[in-house]
This record gives structure tokens, C-alpha cells and sequence, in this order.
């Protein structure tokens, strides 16, 4: 398994600004991929959901934009 830190997911092109924003980011992307009709984005050796949608994240496949109070605070990209 592999290890990750805050520090790898910010770079210049995938800027994650703090750890919660991280987590909130990577489990709604874990729960849209484990449903059946959802594939992911990056090829990966790792079969658990959360790992996958870490390295999404990592990768710049999936981001997140934060909406109006009204809307959902995250919307995965």
C-alpha cells in the first residue's frame, strides 16, 4: 500500500489546501466508485476505492470547486 502525504497533493497543477478538504474530496470520489457503473480514471494496481481516489486526486483527474452556501460545498469535476 502506498503512502501519501499532504505535501504530494500540492503542486502547481493539483493544489489541495488543507487535509480535510483532501479527505472530503477522496471519500465522495471512493463512493462513486464503488458503484457498478463507475470506472476509474487512472490505471491502478490498487483494487480499494479510497487508494483509487487518492491517486485521481493525485493525478489531476478528479478536483473539486466549491459552490454557492446554497449548493453542495464540493462538487467532484
Amino acid at each position: 500500500m502506498k503512502h501519501y502525504t499532504l505535501e504530494d497533493f500540492q503542486t502547481d497543477d493539483n493544489k489541495v489546501d488543507s487535509l480535510y478538504r483532501l479527505v472530503n474530496i477522496a471519500s465522495r470520489r471512493a463512493n462513486q466508485i464503488s458503484k457498478p457503473e463507475n470506472r476509474p480514471l487512472v490505471q491502478t494496481e490498487s483494487r480499494k476505492s479510497i487508494m483509487i481516489a487518492l491517486e485521481e486526486v493525485l493525478n489531476g483527474k478528479v478536483g473539486y470547486r466549491i459552490g454557492d452556501e446554497e449548493e453542495d460545498e464540493y462538487n467532484i469535476i
